[in-house]
């Protein structure tokens, strides 16, 4: 896969995420699902092993659960 089909897959699939939380008031666990999904999506579609996969998800379980606090996602 060429190196700018993984930027312009991920920004396309963090849009159609965006539109998830619309009209409801997600919690953290929604919040933190959403970004699990994101983080390993986005790893995968990179083409990285199982483990950065996992990593992925982890980092983006966090960033979904913590984006309120920091008010980036309100």
């Amino acid at each position: 896969m060429s190196k700018l089909h993984i930027p312009v897959t991920a920004v396309l699939f963090a849009l159609g995420l965006a539109g998830c939380t619309q009209n409801i008031n997600p919690t953290d666990i929604d919040r933190a699902a959403i970004g699990a999904a994101a983080g390993a999506t986005i790893a995968h579609v990179a083409d990285k092993d199982e483990s950065d996969v996992y990593k992925g998800a982890a980092i983006g379980a966090a960033a979904g659960a913590l984006c309120n606090d920091v008010r980036l996602c309100q």
